[in-house]
């Protein structure tokens, strides 16, 4: 499977709103659709909820909206796991964990697009998150990390197997909003061991392999050693800072590699300061700098997708700025097409 850049849009998968047919039409107004994560319908349609379904030692407390883990009832429930790890049910998301998702596989235009996808909470972000009974995180005890890595690599894979039925041109990125966290003095899960455990991760999984995140890492651990397909990160804010790892994104490029731009604001104060014009110019800045360091706009360009910069579910106007971004999204990428004579 070739991706292909050339500007096309995408997104992140979480969407502010409740409505699932309004979400739906957001989702398919891209060049690669998404099924959109809708925490504000429901507990369960949270992306850490989602993962937790048969995961073992995780209960859900529906009132408190909390995702508990229990070390003891942990390795109580393991063995229910090894007797189902070649049963691809075991796995699946059920309704019961996102109505949205399976609202999304029978959506007929899947199967006319080029390319359809879908995405997981990564196991670093989730690690970090979710703690034990103690209150720490359950990425601090060796064990229950090792099975961590094992399992969400299953789920995405077959989250992957059901997208690939409808469309054979699809692929499952990873959300880690946490991983800037590891680069911090204050947590005991060093980058390095990080890298190591990540790395082995990703080789596990199938199809086109893709991490998107909001904040600000040390770019290298992302595009250096990882085998990563697609990049997917917010440029309006990280952008200036990004394009400085020039060897790095060369060889990403080189490689092959898709990075996604996130380039348009869905918080409503940052969007209302920007323009379609702005944002053209603060990509075009981005993209001669990198042309002016070896990277060819050319390369740059067919190896691009757009995206809004990051998620957004606090905006006092509910999804108004939202929806009017993903307007900006498709009319800053039709100006580049255009320009650049893109297919």
């Amino acid at each position: 499977m070739k991706l292909k850049g050339n500007c096309q849009t995408t997104a992140m998968g979480i969407l502010p709103h409740k409505d699932i047919d309004a979400a739906m039409k957001i989702a398919f107004k891209v060049d690669i659709p998404f099924w959109p994560q809708l925490p504000h319908a429901g507990f369960y349609e949270d992306m850490y909820v989602q993962v937790t379904e048969n995961f073992p030692g995780i209960t859900i407390d529906d009132e408190n909206y909390k995702i508990n883990f229990d070390t003891a009832r942990f390795y109580e429930e393991i063995g229910n796991y090894v007797e189902n790890y070649e049963n691809d049910d075991f796995f699946r998301i059920d309704g019961k964990y996102s109505v949205v998702y399976r609202t999304f596989l029978t959506d007929p235009r899947l199967k006319d697009f080029p390319v359809i996808r879908g995405q997981s909470i990564g196991p670093i972000s989730f690690g970090l998150k979710i703690a034990d009974e103690n209150k720490k995180p359950i990425i601090y005890n060796d064990e229950v990390k090792g099975f961590l890595y094992e399992f969400l690599a299953r789920k995405i894979n077959v989250q992957r197997r059901e997208l690939a039925e409808i469309n054979p041109n699809s692929f499952v990125w990873i959300d880690e909003p946490g991983l800037s966290f590891i680069f911090g003095s204050f947590t005991g899960y060093t980058a390095e061991s990080a890298k190591k455990d990540f790395r082995e991760f990703i080789g596990l999984l199938e199809g086109p392999k893709g991490v998107h995140l909001c904040g600000n890492p040390d770019w290298s651990f992302l595009l250096e050693g990882l085998g990563l397909d697609i990049l997917s990160i917010d440029v309006l804010s990280n952008g200036p800072i990004f394009i400085k790892y020039t060897e790095q994104l060369k060889d990403f490029l080189n490689n092959g590699g898709i990075i996604s731009w996130g380039i348009v604001p869905t918080l409503q104060e940052e969007f209302l300061q920007e323009s379609i014009e702005t944002l053209l110019g603060k990509l075009e800045e981005m993209w001669d700098y990198l042309d002016s360091h070896g990277i060819p706009k050319e390369q740059v360009l067919s190896q691009a997708w757009l995206a809004p910069a990051r998620c957004c579910l606090v905006n006092l106007d509910g999804n108004d700025t939202v929806e009017k971004a993903f307007s900006y999204l498709n009319e800053v990428s039709r100006r580049i097409r255009t320009k650049y004579n893109l297919d």
